[in-house]
């Protein structure tokens, strides 16, 4: 499921990417690994366990922006019968982390890799992140490699799962996928990437599912001012979020049927949440009539839009009720359904970068072989879900400083403007106090002073603090 994508370009010294530098010392965020950790990264890079089942002449191929090294998943379409087969490898984690040795235990310290608009903090360490686990093109890689067969629809017929030695034969990016679909020089796997993204984009309609196709901000440093830009996804980038869906819901099942597993859950956003949202589509000018649901007027944005795209951006905020919840020996939890997705969903296509995805893929390799899941996967399942709301809550809060630190910067130097906004949130305590939203730039910030604040009415106000070191964005009533 999408997160905010802020990416900051610019020289170190720049006060910006000071004051990112500055968050990560705050938030003790660990930029380095542990010689222990490193060395039993490096012997496993050496000699990870490989599986005896060869398929290494499936010609896989993944889909990941062009400076991405860290490939999870790779994938390859054919025609079956009137209906589709998919296989979609994912790297296999397992065969290099030892239960209870340094590295697992650095894993479940870091949780998840952490994303800050000018560098990463991986969960793994690079050698194998980027190397010896990453599927790589032209590299034999241990994998669990999925086979999902579907019907004429894209229905799902039948699933297996099992571990395989897998080669990628290409690194392919977004906008080459996009130009050779557009362009119909395609051969046969990647043009199907298309002819079943999108059936599966209209039974996520049918379902009532939601796709956030949320755009990345783009800080860019001139002279001493930033400017953003926002690029908007390609229809391709869609079609390659469906395939992991389809993924995801085919390993929510299989732990289904099994009775064990680990699932990814949301319920369905609370009425304050969405009659914020609501606040903000006003601000931004966007017609969301009553009778409009919120999926159809999700599908009607055009997130090269400036003011859509800062919309789908907050948008984000529904999914923050996400978490994990672990079932075992056949007692199914009260919530097996995740809302975006309107069906059972699991994390299982990025275990480079996410916890929780080696565990599911444990669980579903067990389930497809009617097998008891290993030892050491039980013995983690019931801590998995707090460690995950620590590891998420982390990640939440670097996302939202993160925020608040580009758009102090975007404003620095503006402090006495004007702007027109509206107030998207009022203190239930302290009606002078709550949110604003820009129109222009799109940015959120605190308003304080005045009267009771016109909760979802447009407002003029005036900027008093824009630090990026602080984090801090301040207007009043103008």
């Amino acid at each position: 499921m999408p997160r905010r994508h802020i990416r900051v370009t610019g020289a170190p010294e720049a006060p910006l990417r000071a004051a990112l530098t500055a968050l990560r010392t705050e938030l003790g965020v660990p930029e380095s690994f542990a010689p222990e950790v490193l060395a039993e990264a490096e012997q496993a890079a050496k000699a990870p366990a490989l599986p005896s089942y060869d398929a290494t002449d499936i010609p896989l191929f993944t889909i990941d922006p062009p400076a991405a090294t860290d490939l999870d998943q790779a994938m390859h379409m054919s025609r079956q019968g009137t209906g589709y087969r998919v296989r979609y490898a994912i790297a296999d984690v397992a065969a290099f982390v030892v239960p209870g040795a340094a590295l697992d235990a650095e894993t479940h310290r870091r949780v998840t890799t952490l994303y800050f608009p000018d560098e990463r903090i991986p969960l793994h360490p690079a050698l194998l992140s980027e190397g010896a686990a990453s599927l790589l093109p032209g590299q034999d890689r241990p994998a669990a490699l999925w086979t999902i067969v579907l019907d004429a629809d894209a229905r799902t017929l039948a699933v297996d799962v099992r571990r395989a030695l897998v080669r990628s034969r290409a690194r392919l990016d977004y906008a080459a996928v996009q130009k050779q679909t557009d362009d119909k020089t395609a051969e046969e796997p990647l043009a199907l990437l298309k002819e079943i993204g999108e059936a599966r984009e209209r039974l996520e309609v049918e379902r009532g599912g939601i796709s956030l196709n949320v755009p990345e901000q783009e800080i860019i440093e001139r002279n001493h001012t930033y400017e953003l830009t926002y690029r908007a996804p390609l229809p391709a980038d869609g079609w390659n979020a469906q395939i992991s869906l389809l993924t995801g819901m085919a390993a929510a099942d299989l732990m289904l049927s099994a009775g064990t597993g680990v699932l990814r859950t949301l319920p369905a956003a609370p009425d304050g949440a969405v009659g914020r949202l609501r606040r903000t589509a006003h601000a931004l000018h966007i017609d969301w009539p009553h009778h409009v649901s919120y999926a159809q007027l999700i599908r009607s944005l055009d997130p090269r839009r400036p003011h859509h795209a800062a919309f789908l951006q907050e948008c984000t905020t529904l999914l923050r009720g996400a978490g994990y919840t672990v079932f075992r020996d056949g007692a199914l939890p009260p919530i097996t359904t995740h809302a975006a997705v309107a069906a059972p969903y699991a994390h299982c296509t990025a275990p480079l970068r996410r916890l929780a995805d080696r565990y599911a893929s444990e669980l579903c390799l067990a389930a497809a072989a009617d097998e008891a899941p290993p030892d050491w996967v039980l013995a983690a399942l019931d801590a998995l879900p707090h460690q995950m709301a620590d590891g998420s809550r982390r990640a939440g809060t670097v996302e939202r400083e993160c925020v608040d630190i580009v758009e102090a910067a975007l404003l620095a130097g503006r402090v006495g403007e004007v702007f027109d906004g509206c107030v998207v949130e009022v203190e239930e305590h302290q009606p002078t106090v709550g949110t604003v939203q820009l129109e222009s730039p799109a940015i959120i910030g605190r308003i304080e002073g005045g009267g009771q604040l016109p909760l979802g009415e447009r407002l003029r106000v005036r900027l008093t603090q824009a630090d990026p070191a602080s984090a801090k964005v301040r207007f009043e009533p103008a």
